[in-house]
């Protein structure tokens, strides 16, 4: 079935179905990860987004019902230049398009990704719409130029009720409360591989009711969107500086730094994919991360009190910072991977370090 991917400044481009049909809008972001397509898909941070995948053959070891990162998928629409029909791995339980077609999320194939790749990274990030309703370019160019990615991101993809999570370990030794903006599967996994107990919270959770629980600390996690269309958590957050440690990643490294007095503000075309390289500030080691962002801290609005302490080595973003007294410290990146590299895994044992030293 013939597919057509429309932009909102009038370029577009004609390919195949593949998953569910229909129509759909959303921001056209572009990932560079050569696996991993399963977390992609179903990573709550790229809710309200049409993700296009620059490896040209995607599926080729299928999906299985363990690596997700949520419940369900979050794109909104999902382009490749190829879809593998014939998957081959032992873990394999489905294609990527029985996924899709199974959770109702249109896909288009048979696209120059290389070519829209490059039109985003020049052009920037923008509104699209896909279909195999519509065939005319005209009237679904229209479509995208009306549509708009949304403000209430969060709330879409936290949980409804608070839950909890028993450490992975024999014993736990600590508890962590989550306040979950759209957290993902693998970074629950990690704290718990580090005996942590945690109790996960909606986003609109507030600072008293977090204190009330007496937690060790609080992790603010991953989630979509731009960061300062969350005031009301940010107020919250603000309230808990210097009574928790607390511990950001990716858009939790950006609420945190807003709370503390920062500014943000949107990247171009974002960082997403696996192999971005960063550079601790401490020591010079340089770490191989994935990302998934299209926010960034400005750094001339750090206040005095908050130190630098990652740089993105592409383009010079902040990618880590800490505060100079208080035990908070942030990320940008991911550094569970997931897939990817576990060059920064380390992160989650600093997190833990931090609280033993914090209660001492």
């Amino acid at each position: 079935m013939k597919a057509i991917l429309a932009l909102e400044d009038g370029t577009y481009f004609e390919g195949k179905a593949f998953g569910a049909t229909g129509e759909v809008t959303g921001e056209l972001v572009f990932n560079t990860s050569m696996t991993g397509y399963q977390e992609v898909i179903t990573d709550p941070s790229y809710r309200g987004q049409i993700v296009t995948m620059t490896y040209p053959l995607i599926g080729n070891y299928g999906i299985n019902d363990e690596d997700s990162e949520s419940d369900e998928p979050q794109v909104r629409g999902f382009i490749v230049r190829e879809s593998c029909n014939y998957p081959s791995n032992w873990r394999c339980q489905k294609t990527d398009e029985e996924f899709l077609k199974e959770n109702n999320v249109i896909g288009i194939q048979n696209i120059d990704t290389r070519a829209l790749t490059k039109h985003i990274r020049n052009q920037g990030m923008m509104q699209a719409v896909i279909s195999t309703e519509d065939l005319n370019p005209d009237s679904l160019i229209q479509k995208a130029k009306e549509s708009s990615l949304g403000t209430e991101l969060v709330q879409k993809v936290t949980v409804n009720e608070s839950y909890s999570l028993s450490a992975a370990t024999f014993q736990s030794q600590y508890h962590i409360a989550v306040l979950d903006l759209g957290v993902k599967k693998n970074i629950l996994d990690s704290f718990r591989q580090c005996g942590a107990d945690l109790t996960v919270l909606p986003a609109d959770t507030t600072a008293d009711q977090i204190l009330e629980l007496n937690p060790d600390a609080l992790f603010i996690s991953n989630g979509p969107g731009d960061p300062k269309d969350n005031q009301e958590i940010i107020k919250e957050i603000e309230k808990l500086i210097g009574k928790l440690p607390l511990f950001g990643i990716c858009f939790g490294h950006q609420i945190l730094s807003l709370a503390l007095g920062a500014d943000t503000y949107k990247l171009k075309f974002g960082h997403r994919g696996a192999n971005h390289p960063v550079k601790d500030l401490s020591n010079g080691q340089v770490y191989i991360t994935s990302q998934n962002h299209g926010y960034a801290v400005k750094e001339e609005s750090l206040p005095e009190y908050i130190l630098v302490t990652h740089k993105n080595l592409n383009d010079g973003t902040i990618e880590g910072m800490k505060h100079s007294n208080l035990p908070i410290f942030s990320v940008q990146y991911h550094p569970e991977a997931a897939p990817g590299p576990n060059d920064s895994t380390y992160l989650f044992d600093e997190f833990i370090e931090l609280i033993v030293d914090s209660a001492a």
